[in-house]
């Protein structure tokens, strides 16, 4: 998996399990030994910031990209391997979906569920192939997945669009689903 560039979209505060830090630790730590690039959303708070501690700590390769909006809040990482300052939260999106050979969202709260939907509505229209996973820490993302079941259930997705997003339990289990990653039909093909 070397070069393989993950794109993360974690919470900017820490939450209140301790579960959540270091499981975001652990992670970072695997994708970094395993060869992989972290591309992240640029903070140097909450899960954002303890990622991309943990992965430079571990010698790996870390590229923030962030609006100037909050380089002027003051909540950059100015130790990053790279940080892009864009625009507008639009350009961070879009830079890091251009950036990402796959997506992958930590525990956070609306902006990570924004980013992370907006990656798998691009998926499901087609204009990406690319994976997008869940790091379930502590069954997090459960309840997400119980209503994308029930968006299945009453017809408003499909049950291959449904299963396109992944929850996975590791980094082990991320870069296995990217090995044997196959897109989802695009919904308007």
């Amino acid at each position: 998996m070397t070069g393989l560039a993950v794109t993360v979209y974690a919470g900017s505060s820490l939450g209140n399990d301790p579960r959540f830090a270091k499981e975001t630790e652990l992670f970072a730590r695997d994708l970094v030994a395993a060869g992989a690039e972290i591309v992240y959303g640029g903070g140097s708070v909450g899960l954002m910031g303890v990622l991309a501690d943990t992965v430079l700590a571990a010698g790996g390769r870390v590229t923030g990209v962030i609006p100037q909006s909050l380089v002027d809040a003051e909540v950059a990482h100015l130790s990053l391997t790279e940080l892009k300052v864009v625009g507008s939260m639009h350009e961070r999106k879009n830079e890091m979906a251009r950036l990402a050979d796959c997506f992958v969202a930590l525990p956070g709260g609306l902006g990570t569920v924004e980013e992370l939907f907006e990656a798998w509505a691009w998926l499901i229209l087609g204009h990406h192939g690319k994976p997008v996973a869940l790091l379930n820490t502590a069954g997090y993302w459960d309840p997400l997945l119980t209503a994308v079941q029930a968006m299945a259930r009453a017809g408003f997705i499909g049950a291959e669009e449904a299963t396109s997003l992944v929850a996975v339990d590791s980094a082990e289990e991320l870069l296995r689903l990217v090995d044997s990653w196959t897109p989802p039909a695009p919904r308007w093909a």
